[in-house]
């Protein structure tokens, strides 16, 4: 009896986990993080947009 048992094994499946039942405190919760998230998302692409700040860039000294 040869088995084939070359490279890695394979892990096992999870069970999938079941949807959970939420209040609407918990629904309210959620909702924000989500909209708290995507104002941070805008905000940080809107930064990215204007470079460095004042638009200079880094000061140099005069000295050598």
């Amino acid at each position: 009896m040869s088995t084939k048992q070359g490279g890695k094994a394979k892990p096992l499946k999870k069970p999938k986990s079941d949807k959970k039942d939420y209040d609407e405190v918990d629904m309210a919760n959620i909702q924000k993080n989500k909209e708290e998230e995507k104002a941070l998302k805008e905000l940080k692409a809107k930064a990215q947009h204007k470079g460095s700040f004042g638009g200079f860039g880094l000061k140099k000294s005069g000295k050598k």
